[in-house]
């Protein structure tokens, strides 16, 4: 390689071999609606081409080394959009789990679920318990799926069962830390995201891990979930290699 080509070359491909990789990437996925529009199709078609970016995803973050890929799929507030579309976007998650989840399997790849359960229609939630279930062994890959999940909403949870247990006697309010409060998350098992990134150019958190992000990195892309592929997921790690994060400290690079 000539001494230019070392120069330009990305910084993933510099680093991709050393300490550094973000352990847990969290993503929203966001712009199929509007990847449609500006094709002329139909909503449902962009949802659709957003499971292929799913699948994407998930190759390139276990190409990558990376330890923990979530994924924004179905927010709480979603159940306001259309009727039709919140019934398509529920068979897309049947297909999703019937079609894929014997290859994430064979790839020991491990599912987890983050999101409220209760008052999911009873196919839904077979659907969700199998997956975990299928893949609980599993060692590689660990595919977060967010769904009807909701930050404020997780937290107003984790707030209740905390009360509960002080109601109880069991737990003295004294004792109650910011450990206590991410025990009692959906997340207690998985550790916070070291970098999050959102499609389709708008720049908002939209209620997602609203707790975990305190200090993840962001990185706001273009290109709608659709056109999410490898070159975009590196380019989003090349954009975390070069920040700084100093966790409320001085710069270790200040050195």
């Amino acid at each position: 390689m000539s001494g230019e080509a070392k120069r330009t070359a990305p910084i993933l491909a510099q680093r991709e071999a050393v300490e550094g990789m973000p352990s847990h990437v969290a993503i929203i996925m966001d712009g199929n609606g509007r990847w449609a529009a500006q094709r002329g199709l139909p909503r449902f078609e962009g949802h659709r081409k957003g499971i292929e970016a799913i699948r994407r995803a998930v190759r390139t973050a276990t190409d990558l080394g990376i330890g923990y890929l979530t994924v924004y799929s179905f927010s709480a507030e979603n159940w306001r959009r259309p009727v039709d579309e919140v019934s398509y976007l529920m068979g897309l998650l049947k297909r999703f789990v019937r079609h894929d989840l014997a290859e994430l399997h064979a790839n020991n790849i491990r599912v987890r679920i983050i999101g409220e359960r209760e008052g999911l229609a009873s196919d839904i939630r077979l659907l969700l318990d199998e997956a975990e279930h299928l893949t609980r062994s599993n060692t590689g890959l660990t595919l977060v799926i967010a769904f009807n999940y909701g930050g404020r909403q997780e937290i107003v949870g984790a707030m209740r069962a905390l009360a509960l247990k002080v109601k109880e006697g069991t737990l003295d309010p004294a004792d109650i830390d910011m450990a206590t409060v991410g025990l009692a998350l959906d997340t207690h098992d998985i550790p916070d995201p070291d970098l999050v990134i959102r499609t389709s150019g708008e720049q908002r958190v939209s209620n997602f891990l609203t707790w975990q992000t305190a200090y993840s990195e962001f990185v706001f892309l273009p290109c709608f979930w659709p056109d999410f592929d490898e070159t975009a997921f590196r380019s989003a790690i090349d954009e975390y290699f070069r920040r700084d994060r100093r966790f409320g400290g001085l710069s270790v690079r200040a050195g």
